[in-house]
């Protein structure tokens, strides 16, 4: 018998696939079993009506995609009044991922959000721009993580998890500060900042010029974070980036994550998390393991604390 279920700081999952936000609607359940998935994490929302970038909003490169959709949203009140509702049919854990342009306003949205039944969770998407630090987003730096999250922390009792963003120096450092103000885990992480030219009209890709990079390309990265991360806080936490297959997900498992979220393959293939699941049990079978979260932090890194000194 194979168990693929995963404890996030107290709620349980039944196994540890989940859609990454923005990559995930209700559409696909006409494709996919909802209660099939690990958790069922929503597109972003703001409080209030958000129109979003401007257009060309995304482009597919080569080993990946970028995009700079801006957050669009139909507000809080359309979340709780239509979004919510359809989720509750299913038996996989809500989570809600949310956004704001201040440590109040998340502090305000999340509170709006305690005790609403059908969601288990909120997704703190961080990486968004922090207007208290003239646009800088909230997890480039530790110290702005810290002041958000302790704010969503005093305004919720609900499981936070808090996503991060690579586009900062130093995400263990950012890590631990969103660990010690109490978030219950964290997703690592968002898109890659980067930017790509049409070389026929000279002109920018993306209408906002510069986008979020996701995709096969940024796996790598995305591990090494995961791995750096992992060997500095205590919290579960959930890889995200690059995955396509169940390779993948053992890669991220090994690297320290204990559950992942798929994101941009399933553009391309909307059955890539249910069979994702499926593989994850026979490779379990293979290789005799009997609870997955035995993967987790599972690779063989003697070799650590003397990579870690070196002048990278």
């Amino acid at each position: 018998m194979i168990d693929l279920s995963v404890n996030i700081n107290g709620l349980t999952l039944q196994n540890p696939i989940m859609p990454a936000s923005g990559t995930f609607d209700t559409e696909l359940a006409s494709i996919i079993d909802f209660n099939q998935l690990g958790a069922l994490v929503t597109k972003t929302f703001t409080h209030d009506l958000r129109a979003g970038n401007p257009v060309p909003r995304a482009c597919e490169l080569p080993s990946g995609m970028l995009n700079a959709i801006g957050i669009p949203s139909k507000g809080v009140d359309y979340y709780l009044e239509h979004v919510v509702p359809f989720y509750r049919q299913f038996s996989s854990p809500l989570i809600t991922s949310i956004s704001a342009n201040t440590s109040a306003e998340f502090a305000a949205l999340a509170a709006q959000l305690d005790g609403v039944p059908g969601i288990a969770g909120i997704e703190a998407n961080i990486s968004c721009p922090n207007i208290e630090a003239h646009g800088k987003a909230f997890a480039m730096e530790a110290e702005s993580t810290a002041k958000v999250v302790k704010a969503l922390r005093q305004a919720t009792k609900l499981p936070l998890w808090v996503k991060l963003t690579p586009n900062t120096s130093d995400i263990a450092s950012v890590a631990q500060a969103a660990e010690a103000e109490g978030a219950d885990a964290l997703i690592v992480g968002n898109t890659i900042l980067a930017m790509a030219i049409d070389i026929h009209t000279r002109r920018p890709k993306l209408g906002n010029i510069m986008g979020g990079y996701s995709g096969p390309a940024i796996k790598p990265i995305m591990i090494r974070m995961t791995y750096q991360c992992y060997k500095k806080v205590n919290i579960p936490i959930i890889g995200c980036g690059g995955i396509s297959s169940v390779e993948d997900v053992i890669e991220y498992f090994l690297a320290g994550a204990t559950a992942v979220q798929v994101g941009t393959t399933s553009f391309i293939q909307p059955s890539a998390m249910t069979q994702i699941i499926d593989e994850l049990k026979i490779y379990c079978l293979r290789h005799n393991i009997k609870h997955v979260s035995e993967l987790t932090g599972a690779i063989i890194d003697e070799q650590f604390e003397a990579l870690t000194a070196l002048p990278y």
